[in-house]
């Protein structure tokens, strides 16, 4: 069976639930029909590149699978009636990627480089200001 990558983003302010019963509506969607679903990944409440019906943001979700292709025009149409799902996108893959996308280990990558430092932006070790030259003239 063809493998495919499958993400979705979901309207800004549905609660987390709700997306992930999305996702789970997906995912008995494809093992109704014989498919397995190999990873699901839920990457959170994003911004997005461009205002899409007045959401600026939206939960993303993806989703690896195996299945038939003549389930992806099922997938997609379930989606174009469903309100809550403002973009979606099926990929087919030759191989899944093993551990977490790139989206996932791109957020791991960034925590860990932030280090010690706080969330408020700090920028780490300055050197320390001395006196300017131009203001102790005058």
């Amino acid at each position: 069976m063809p493998k495919y990558e499958h993400v979705f983003l979901a309207r800004q302010d549905l609660a987390q639930n709700q997306v992930d019963q999305l996702a789970e509506d997906v995912t008995k969607l494809i093992e109704g029909v014989g498919g397995k679903v190999a990873k699901t990944e839920t990457w959170g409440l994003r911004s997005i590149a461009y205002r899409i019906a007045k959401n600026r943001k939206a939960h993303y979700v993806l989703i690896e699978f195996e299945a038939p292709g003549d389930l992806i025009a099922e997938i997609e149409r379930q989606w174009s009636i469903n309100e809550d799902v403002i973009r979606y996108l099926t990929v087919r893959v030759d191989a899944f990627e093993s551990g977490p996308s790139v989206v996932m280990r791109k957020g791991e990558r960034d925590r860990r480089d932030r280090g010690d430092r706080n969330d408020r932006g700090e920028r780490g070790d300055r050197p320390a200001r001395g006196p300017r030259p131009e203001r102790d003239a005058a």
